[in-house]
């Protein structure tokens, strides 16, 4: 049996896309995750701290993030609070003015941008007045998960070979929002194994702490990359020092209800931004930390077009394959194929209304009840290849959608294989 050599492609980038992942996944849990720190940490280290909160229109969150800070355990002499306000119209100023008068013991300093102009420039004005050995930066909406969170962070600091340090996250909510959480178990192992190697390149604006010298020396944060907290600590890694994310500090993400996909695909924007800056410095980074920046930087930039390619390949492999195979229904059109007719030709180009109409009744050709039992009369006279090939079609939304529900990663596997499976089944009947 002659193979062809775009299925051969199509399978080898498949198993590219997920292998590459799993394969690090696997390698970081087995050699690095269980390994002590090497790293001297002194837990009752205390230096000064300055906490940077940037705040735009957060007049329903600011209060309850004061408080989360408040109730930290860290002595109240040695921290100093920024909130930095980017031109409020919803009264956040006020809140923060308000929370200050009753809670006086808290020294808390509040910063009136002039005019708005984006996250990283607020961080960098509000350095100017920061006056602390650690500067520590958090989301107005997030949430430290005990009254020990800051001091078990600061105290990685103590050893003079750290440079930055950043939480572990669990994702807030129940229900759909559990793929996060699935998510996130996967995600903590990579960068907790990351930080025990060298350095981790992602860090998380939940709570993100840097030495200030360093923060100056690297130029505050960028400007022009969404991810401005993991480049920031990037850069400081690359200076030879450690960009760590650790197991003592964990926050809580708010994880939006509503825009939950966009809210992905925005963080994964800021990734990228980050990764395409870092390309010219990987080598220049130190030995360790380039090993990690090749394959982050892989995976975020190149791994995601590689299942693009594979999957388009093979739909356009078994079309090609398929066109061969056609049941008749009295002699009229094939119904297992279901193609779209083109539109007609006289339409008139300019007439939008005409073509949402006409684009209307194809997608209602493809719902309708007498092509639905057409397909199904022809399904009964197909070979059982056929038949399983529109069952594995019709149940794979479905399962991967209650899988999703229920775990992540979990969802993950049960797609490489139903993937994997279906280019195996198609490397054998086509």
């Amino acid at each position: 049996m002659a193979v062809d050599p775009l299925l051969l492609a199509a399978v080898a980038l498949a198993l590219l896309h997920f292998g590459v992942p799993l394969a690090y996944y696997l390698y970081l849990r087995a050699r690095w995750l269980r390994r002590p720190w090497s790293i001297r940490r002194d837990p009752g280290y205390r230096p000064r701290v300055t906490v940077i909160i940037p705040t735009y229109n957060e007049a329903e969150l600011v209060e309850s993030k004061l408080d989360d800070v408040a109730r930290q355990d860290y002595p109240r002499e040695l921290v100093e609070v920024i909130v930095v306000d980017s031109v409020s119209t919803d009264g956040t100023p006020e809140k923060v003015e308000e929370w200050a008068r009753r809670n006086p013991g808290l020294r808390l300093v509040l910063i009136k941008e002039p005019v708005r102009r984006g996250k990283a420039y607020a961080l960098n004005y509000a350095l100017r007045y920061a006056s602390e050995d650690i500067v520590v930066v958090t989301d107005a909406d997030a949430v430290w998960s005990s009254s020990d969170t800051l001091s078990n962070a600061v105290s990685w600091f103590s050893d003079p070979a750290v440079g930055a340090v950043t939480c572990l996250k669990l994702p807030a909510g129940k229900g759909l929002m559990s793929v996060e959480e699935g998510y996130r178990e996967f995600y903590n192992v990579v960068r907790l194994a990351e930080s025990k190697k060298h350095s981790t390149p992602v860090f998380h604006g939940e709570l993100a702490a840097f030495r200030r010298s360093l923060l100056e020396s690297v130029g505050g944060f960028p400007t022009n990359i969404g991810a401005d907290d993991s480049y920031t600590a990037t850069k400081i890694a690359l200076m030879g020092y450690r960009a760590i994310a650790v197991d003592n500090a964990w926050c809580v993400e708010s994880v939006p209800k509503r825009g939950y996909h966009m809210w992905r695909i925005r963080r994964a924007q800021h990734l990228v931004q980050h990764f395409m800056a870092i390309i010219k410095h990987l080598w220049h980074a130190p030995r360790e930390l380039r090993k990690i920046l090749l394959v982050e930087t892989y995976l975020h930039l190149f791994n995601p077009w590689i299942l693009v390619v594979a999957v388009a390949s093979l739909l356009y492999l078994m079309r090609i394959r398929r066109s061969g195979y056609k049941v008749l229904i009295d002699g009229r059109e094939p119904l297992l194929h279901l193609k779209i007719p083109p539109f007609e030709k006289t339409l008139n180009k300019s007439s939008r209304s005409g073509i949402f109409v006409q684009a209307s009744k194809h997608l209602a050709s493809y719902l309708s009840l007498k092509k639905a039992y057409a397909l199904y009369e022809a399904l009964k006279v197909a070979p059982v290849r056929y038949k399983l090939e529109y069952v594995m079609y019709a149940m794979l939304p479905v399962t991967l959608l209650l899988v999703s529900f229920h775990s992540f990663t979990l969802f993950l596997v049960i797609l490489a294989v139903l993937s994997l499976s279906l280019m195996v089944y198609s490397f054998v009947v086509y």
